[in-house]
């Protein structure tokens, strides 16, 4: 006994050796942890003064380029000053690829000559139907009737938005490489629209589709629907405020039949991870869907947030089925500077019926650029990789097309790599930016059309992003209330989320489910189900109808309650 009681002694002796050791350790990966904190934001700080002294040495101002001209023949800044740059992705110039073609405009005489043969033949048009005052051919300018419809009159402003502050690194600090849609976030970083309306947000320019279904060239076509993917990131620039989380089972809305000939609806599909599917038909030729995970990252001076999922447009007299995935978007200076969004990366569009490509870039900003900033570039090429069109622009401001009539191969750039040059036509818009409304910046920089997705309106289902109660007061400007509302709904969410984990676990211990071979499915959404897509073979959640059908009858009986 005695021998024991001097073991268990010892042991406790070493165990409080150990324990003490194990508190030590642990203090100084505190203390650690909080100095790198502090470091970083001190660098941080130091980052952005020298960014402003920068940008207002006079030697900046002297060097800054002129207007880019249409002959894009020139090479990039030589780099070398930037030796010493820090590594950091933010500024994404290890990115950067100098355009693997040069466009050069041909002269008046030379359009004259060519632009008979060439405008009716790879595009498909008659030369006779090319108007050069006009955009794109009279089949796809066509808009007999279009606008004759009177419009609802839908409301063109909402409460200036309030001027609350709050330290973000504050809350960010311990966030760094966790999923976004995982952390706690006050209604202070957030603008007042959910991921829903933000994604309706994409036919802010619908009429591109409307004048591309009018298209008998599906080159041409090409371009148009180019330009629409183009145009749905024009709404960002500015806004780089949060959108609310859509619950589960949260839906959205948007018909207008009567004044644009079309209806949307998107619904949260999933939570985690966070999904949203989304299905527009119109009545003027094309049918859109798309199921949108979102994948965000804090990087800790900047935000990288990624869509995946794939958007599909048919048009419905010729069939052509178009498909392609959205870009990244980074927001930057996260810690401290104003908050600035850019866009990144390259976008495939595909025609599956008849294997025409478009393959765009969205440059990376960069303070040793050349470039204009926000510049976007594709080329049109068709089945057998003949290029057609060059497209070129800004996403925030307008996409231009240019009729390609001669290709030949050009000299090698800096990289060493053999460019083409491609003589084209005078480019014509494709697309052009609406102006923001008036006292947009104390309205969360909301566009016309986003000021009027909130507003609230009859007959919309019981899950509506109108309905939901945190946004609508923070929208009115009481954001203390808002913020509470927002902890109660999440909290109602997991609850609800805890049952069903229940029910899932009772299912599983049931015999009879063993029997029958059974499986418990869970959450199931209410107006899309799942479906493998033929063209890219993933398994994406699709409209199976009857939401129309519903509002018509007036009967919500089957929605759950969320809010």
């Amino acid at each position: 006994v005695a021998r024991l009681l001097q073991a268990c002694r010892d042991f406790l002796d070493l165990a409080e050796t150990h324990s003490r050791r194990l508190q030590r350790a642990l203090q100084y990966e505190r203390e650690q942890r909080t100095h790198l904190e502090e470091t970083i934001e001190q660098l941080a700080k130091q980052h952005n003064s020298l960014e402003r002294a920068w940008r207002e040495a006079p030697t900046h101002a002297s060097s800054t380029p002129s207007a880019p001209t249409t002959s894009q023949g020139s090479e990039r800044v030589n780099k070398e000053d930037a030796s010493d740059e820090d590594e950091d992705t933010e500024y994404f110039d290890a990115m950067e690829d100098s355009p693997a073609f040069i466009t050069v405009t041909a002269s008046e005489s030379t359009q004259h000559r060519r632009s008979q043969s060439n405008l009716s033949g790879a595009s498909g048009c008659q030369a006779s139907d090319w108007n050069q005052d006009d955009h794109m051919s009279p089949s796809c300018n066509d808009v007999s009737g279009k606008e004759l419809l009177p419009r609802r009159q839908r409301r063109t402003y909402i409460p200036d938005k309030p001027n609350y502050s709050l330290n973000l690194w504050s809350i960010m600090k311990n966030c760094i490489g966790k999923e976004l849609s995982k952390i706690p976030m006050p209604v202070n970083f957030n603008e007042p629209l959910s991921m829903l309306q933000r994604l309706t947000e994409d036919l802010e320019y619908h009429e591109l589709l409307d004048k591309a279904a009018r298209c008998e060239s599906s080159l041409e076509q090409m371009c148009l629907v180019a330009a629409f993917s183009v145009s749905s990131y024009s709404t960002t620039v500015h806004r780089t405020a949060k959108p609310f989380n859509p619950l589960l089972g949260e839906t959205y809305e948007l018909d207008r039949l009567e004044e644009f000939g079309y209806r949307s609806l998107c619904e949260q599909v999933s939570h985690h991870p966070p999904a949203a599917a989304h299905h527009v038909i119109s009545q003027r030729g094309w049918t859109l869907w798309q199921e949108i995970t979102i994948a965000s990252k804090f990087r800790g001076k900047y935000l990288s947030i990624m869509p995946l999922g794939a958007i599909h447009l048919q048009f419905h007299s010729s069939g052509n089925h178009y498909v392609w995935r959205k870009v990244t978007s980074t927001v930057h200076n996260i810690i401290v500077g104003k908050l600035w969004i850019d866009q990144s990366g390259d976008i495939e569009i595909i025609n599956n019926r008849t294997k025409e490509t478009c393959q765009l870039k969205f440059s990376p900003y960069s303070y040793f650029s050349r470039d204009v900033p926000r510049k976007v570039t594709g080329v049109v090429a068709d089945s057998g990789g003949q290029a057609h069109y060059i497209l070129s622009g800004t996403w925030d401001d307008k996409m231009e097309s240019a009729k390609i009539i001669q290709s030949s191969r050009g000299g090698s750039g800096s990289e060493g790599k053999q460019k083409t040059v491609y003589q084209t036509l005078s480019p014509k818009l494709l697309w052009k930016k609406y102006p923001l409304p008036e006292n947009a910046e104390n309205m969360y920089h909301f566009s016309a059309l986003a000021l009027t997705l909130n507003e609230p309106e009859d007959g919309v289902a019981l899950t509506d992003s109108r309905l939901r109660p945190d946004q609508r007061l923070m929208e009115e400007g009481r954001w203390d209330e808002a913020n509470s509302e927002k902890q109660r709904l999440e909290e109602k969410q997991r609850a609800a989320r805890r049952r069903r984990d229940a029910e899932a676990t009772d299912a599983l211990d049931e015999e009879c489910d063993y029997e029958s071979g059974r499986d418990y499915e869970g959450y199931q959404s209410l107006w899309f189900h799942q479906r493998r897509d033929p063209v890219t073979g993933e398994t994406n959640f699709v409209y199976k109808g009857g939401y129309w059908e519903s509002k018509e009858r007036e009967d919500w009986s089957m929605c759950p309650d969320i809010f």
